[in-house]
């Protein structure tokens, strides 16, 4: 990259995800990753150690005001009945100040727990969900 300028810096105020199509404006954080799993491959006269990648692991985390039974609908009746809830995830990060944007779109998702109630008394209710997935496509990268 030649230079920045701070205003070029993504602010996550731009932020807008979709779930199986849906848009969810109560969205307040989102991350997808991939961690890469590798083993340590054992080499003659090297002094540093050698690794081969042998596997990927997807995994993310949404947050989201609670303002409705969204997650709770969607992800119930198949607990109920033994069944995976398999999601795709878009998530789109466009400020108008950056050099671009980035679009991405989470495949297989599948969430780690179901919130059936999680309230305080004083407190503005927040729902927080961990997923996996097995696949991605980036649709637009902020490149320079």
């Amino acid at each position: 990259m030649k230079g920045m300028q701070s205003k070029q810096v993504m602010s996550g105020a731009h932020g807008e995800l979709w779930i199986d199509g849906d848009y969810m404006s109560q969205v307040t954080a989102f991350k997808a990753e991939i961690n890469i799993e590798k083993t340590e491959v054992k080499m003659i006269k090297k002094q540093f150690k050698q690794y081969k990648v042998v596997g990927l692991e997807g995994k993310g985390s949404v947050k989201m005001n609670h303002i409705s039974s969204y997650m709770m609908s969607k992800i119930s009746e198949n607990i109920k009945a033994g069944k995976q809830t398999i999601c795709t995830i878009t998530s789109n990060l466009d400020d108008p100040d950056s050099i671009g944007s980035e679009r991405i779109v989470i495949k297989d998702a599948v969430f780690d727990k179901l919130i059936l109630a999680d309230w305080e008394v004083g407190k503005m209710t927040e729902d927080a969900y961990d997923f996996t997935f097995s696949d991605y496509d980036i649709l637009d990268s902020a490149d320079e």
